[in-house]
Parts: C-alpha cells; sequence; structure tokens
C-alpha cells in the first residue's frame, strides 16, 4: 500500500492506495449525458488505486500542427495564439487517482489555474489542487470533455509505501 504525502509539510494526501501496474483505459463516456442529466465521465481509475501516467501530462503547452489529445485523457485544443493546436509537454509519470482518494485538497482560488470548461475543471492551466499547507500538488480535471482524474505531480509529492 501506498500513502502520497505533500512534499512541502509531509501531510497525507491520501488515505492507502494500491497501485496498478499501468495506465487503466479511459473510459469511453466523456460529454456523453447520463442518466441524471450529467456529463462527467466514469473516473479512469477506481477508488483505492493508482496508476502512474507515462505521457505528458498537464501544463506547459506548446503548439503543435497537428491535432490531438491536448494530454491524455484531454480533448483537441486549437492554439488562441496561432494556426495550431496545443500540446502537453508537462511531466511524465503523474500520479492518477480517483478524486475522491485525496478529499483534503483544496481547490486553487487563483481566476488562471481555476479555469474551467463548461461543465468543469480542464486542467490546461496548471496545478488547481492545494495541500491545506497552500503548496500545489496536482490537477483535477472533471470537465463534460475531459477525463474524470486527480493527477499529483511527481515533485509537488512523495510516495511512503508500506
Amino acid at each position: 500500500m501506498t500513502v502520497f504525502v505533500c512534499s512541502a509539510c509531509g501531510l497525507s494526501i491520501t488515505g492507502p492506495l494500491t497501485g496498478l501496474t499501468e495506465m487503466p483505459a479511459r473510459p469511453g463516456d466523456q460529454g456523453h449525458p447520463k442518466a441524471d442529466g450529467s456529463r462527467r465521465a466514469t473516473a479512469t481509475v477506481p477508488l483505492g488505486f493508482f496508476a502512474l501516467e507515462p505521457e505528458p501530462w498537464g501544463a506547459p503547452l506548446v503548439p503543435t500542427d497537428e491535432c490531438r489529445e491536448v494530454f491524455p485523457g484531454g480533448p483537441c485544443v486549437v492554439d488562441p495564439d496561432g494556426d495550431g493546436f496545443l500540446v502537453s509537454v508537462g511531466p511524465r509519470n503523474t500520479v492518477v487517482l480517483h478524486p475522491d482518494d485525496a478529499r483534503g485538497l483544496r481547490e486553487d482560488s487563483d481566476v488562471f489555474r481555476h479555469c474551467s470548461g463548461c461543465c468543469g475543471l480542464h486542467g490546461r492551466a496548471g496545478m488547481n489542487q492545494q495541500c491545506p499547507c497552500g503548496a500545489h500538488v496536482g490537477t483535477l480535471i472533471n470537465d463534460c470533455n475531459t477525463a474524470y482524474e486527480l493527477h499529483l505531480e511527481p515533485g509537488q509529492v512523495r510516495s511512503i509505501t508500506d
């Protein structure tokens, strides 16, 4: 079992989690209406587990000529400053978990980090989740056109395995 703690203060961010051997496939229900009218995707990682995202994920974003996911689990995004699109060159091996496995985090109040899509947080503006000590530790994505995941930044958290 592994617990993730804030690198800045040592506070536990998660309870004990079990590591998965690979990143699960993202559910195909992004943006599709559910019976209750919501459009949030099913969580990529089940409660009580975590996985490492091997691909670049999150900010910073750089221009590209091809329309592809801005980062795994995200939509194709047009570059507002150019003719092309944007793609992540963010860190690899972010820790991906079910958002409910880190209930003690709080949303950043900075409007630029807190940028959202039409139904939730799109995650393109950088880390939007803080430890109670104030340190930025991860990015929640929960918009209707993204996966439903919490990504903890490798440099902002430490893992403790028993």
